[in-house]
């Protein structure tokens, strides 16, 4: 039999896993694989068990918040070859999960892993940190890690929205120097996003459109500093129909940024506090972690493109363990 890891957080969201947890493995054995559990103890305890022991296996499912999943694609980072990854989510948001439609029941999302198909997804790199989805610096990007995780398990989403209505008053602006591609760009920014989702914060249309999850480019908005309470509003409400002028907003698409400032900042990365910096250089690890997930319109864009790639008779390929293979001509072979 194959051999699934399934690492989860018991605490994640309202601890739903606890009344689903026989039968998630019950999924996966009927799947065809033999499952060793590990419910985590604390922050960091994913990401240790995966990397101490994560290459003795076939799969490794991870199920919790956007922090397990961080986790765990942190360690699976540290690996030389692909092991692939599933993902259960148990959080409040769930943000990762939304964007790649990933069933928040937990028992479907189970068996789109055991019937699901292999995506390679891109992966963050901030200062030799890695992250899943976004990176973030300014106002709400602590939200989620400084709200109380007993109101989150209480009030889901609700809670992160009660703690940003705190700190509209509190809005700050951050000077910085923003280098891309050749270009420079030198402003005051209340927010930055270097995101690859179309949800953050469980907010989905601030980055909606043009987002391709395995083309190698972060999308890049950068929210200039109001002037006055009433650009501060209408910028927001610029935010919320997704109509983003240049006047409040600098977008951009690329595969490395770097963010430099006087002073230092404090940056998140998928909802965690990711410390504070004067200096931060953000690269995109391309299509880095193989998902397993349920076949949708991305996983059959990205099939087709590797099957188009895959060569013609006479071409010699390399494949992911290093192994030489020559395409033979199949013409006239039978069955």
């Amino acid at each position: 039999m194959k051999k699934l890891l399934f690492v989860f957080n018991p605490h994640a969201g309202k601890g739903q896993i606890k009344s689903n947890l026989c039968d998630i493995v019950d999924t996966f054995t009927k799947g065809g694989y033999e499952v060793v559990t590990y419910p985590t103890q604390a922050k960091l305890d994913g990401y240790n068990k995966i990397c101490e022991c994560g290459d003795n296996y076939d799969i490794i499912v991870a199920s919790g918040g956007d922090g397990t999943l961080s986790e765990a694609v942190s360690a699976l980072m540290t690996f030389t070859k692909k092991i692939p990854l599933g993902y259960i989510p148990a959080g409040s948001t769930n943000d990762c999960a939304q964007s790649l439609s990933i069933p928040r029941k937990m028992l479907k999302a189970a068996k789109d892993i055991v019937d699901g198909v292999f995506f390679d997804y891109d992966v963050g790199k901030f200062n030799g940190k890695y992250f899943v989805y976004v990176a973030g610096f300014g106002a709400f990007t602590d939200v989620s890690y400084e709200t109380p995780q007993n109101a989150k398990n209480l009030f889901g989403h609700a809670a992160y929205v009660a703690e940003a209505i705190k700190r509209i008053t509190k809005i700050t602006g951050q000077q910085m120097k923003v280098e891309h591609d050749g270009e420079v760009i030198e402003g005051s920014f209340i927010l930055g996003l270097i995101s690859n989702t179309i949800s953050i914060g469980g907010m989905k249309k601030l980055i909606a459109s043009g987002v391709c999850f395995d083309d190698g480019l972060f999308e890049v908005v950068l929210v200039r500093t109001p002037k006055n309470p009433i650009e501060l509003s209408n910028t927001i409400n610029e935010a919320v129909l997704n109509k983003l002028s240049d006047k409040h907003f600098v977008t951009f698409k690329t595969s490395k940024v770097v963010f430099t400032s006087e002073n230092e900042i404090a940056w998140t990365l998928d909802g965690e506090s990711g410390g504070k910096h004067s200096y931060v250089e953000i690269e995109n690890c391309k299509q880095a972690v193989r998902l397993k997930i349920k076949p949708n319109d991305i996983t059959a864009e990205q099939t087709a493109v590797q099957s188009s790639a895959v060569g013609k008779p006479g071409d010699t390929i390399v494949t992911e363990d290093g192994c030489t293979i020559v395409i033979e001509d199949q013409t006239g072979i039978e069955e």
